[in-house]
């Protein structure tokens, strides 16, 4: 609720009073002044104007509660060099909070020892990789919620989401990807079945989106599953060596390898908050 503040009559009437009181303060300050000369045996000083108008001095804040209200950022939350050199898409503020919605893999042994086998082979090519911390298959972009926003959010993005059945999707050939920024560039694996069903599910998220005027998906996406990146556009270095990593998924021990994704509890991660929201069987 927005209060307004207003001047009332009351302000004129208490200036006129105190101008009534003004000729009785005068006299009350002259005789003081006379007094205080008597006692002291010398004449008063008259201050300058400038010293009579200058503020009393503030006491400086506490630094703790300097410290509850930063004017800037902390550097630390910036610095690129404490985060891989990866450079943020938009500059962290406070109360803002990165936002996007997926369907998380939990990847098995078989996974892991491909994906050690595919960055040593980059490695040797001249593209050094990091692999993911953890793996996803992205249903949104990532979105900037205000913190108010969260609940809400989330119970349009739940009741969006009714009705839609939980699948399997499946993926299994190498794909290049760079973000917007050229900042960073991916290794992922394109999905191959289950394409329909995340069509349906991005109609869904979408409203959701275009409620809170947020930037809806692709509109011609890759549903894909990042494996692993690196800082800056090196799209054309990994494209070079995208058949011999193609090779290494393809000969796989016992055959092509393919990843599975189990797409049956949609996710919602939010700051350091992560919402449920399982889909029906």
């Amino acid at each position: 609720m927005l209060v307004g503040y207003s001047s009332s009559s009351s302000s004129e009437e208490d200036g006129e009073a105190g101008g009534e009181a003004e000729g009785a303060k005068n006299q009350s300050e002259t005789t003081c002044r006379k007094c205080q000369e008597e006692d002291d045996g010398l004449p008063t000083r008259k201050k300058h104007k400038t010293e009579e108008e200058s503020p009393k001095s503030r006491l400086p804040l506490p630094s703790c509660v300097l410290a509850m209200f930063p004017d800037e950022v902390d550097s630390q939350t910036e610095d690129s060099s404490l985060h891989g050199g990866r450079i943020r898409s938009f500059k962290h503020e406070r109360g803002n909070w990165a936002s996007y919605v997926y369907f998380p893999y939990h990847p098995e042994e078989e996974f892991g020892e491909l994906l050690d086998g595919i960055l040593s082979a980059a490695c040797a090519r001249g593209v050094v990789l990091t692999a993911q911390d953890e793996f996803h298959l992205s249903l949104s972009q990532t979105v900037v919620l205000r913190h108010h926003w969260i609940q809400p959010f989330t119970q349009s993005l739940k009741s969006s989401l009714t009705g839609c059945k939980r699948f399997v999707c499946s993926a299994g050939r190498l794909r290049v990807y760079s973000n917007a920024e050229k900042t960073r560039t991916f290794l992922g694996m394109e999905v191959s079945t289950g394409h329909a069903q995340l069509l349906d599910l991005i109609r869904a998220v979408d409203r959701t989106m275009t409620e809170f005027r947020l930037e809806t998906f692709y509109k011609d996406p890759s549903f894909h599953m990042s494996l692993a990146w690196c800082v800056g556009d090196q799209t054309v270095q990994m494209e070079e060596c995208m058949q011999e990593l193609q090779s290494l998924v393809d000969d796989h021990e016992d055959g092509p390898f393919v990843l599975r994704l189990d797409c049956s509890e949609l996710r919602c991660r939010t700051g350091n908050k992560t919402f449920r929201f399982p889909l029906e069987s």
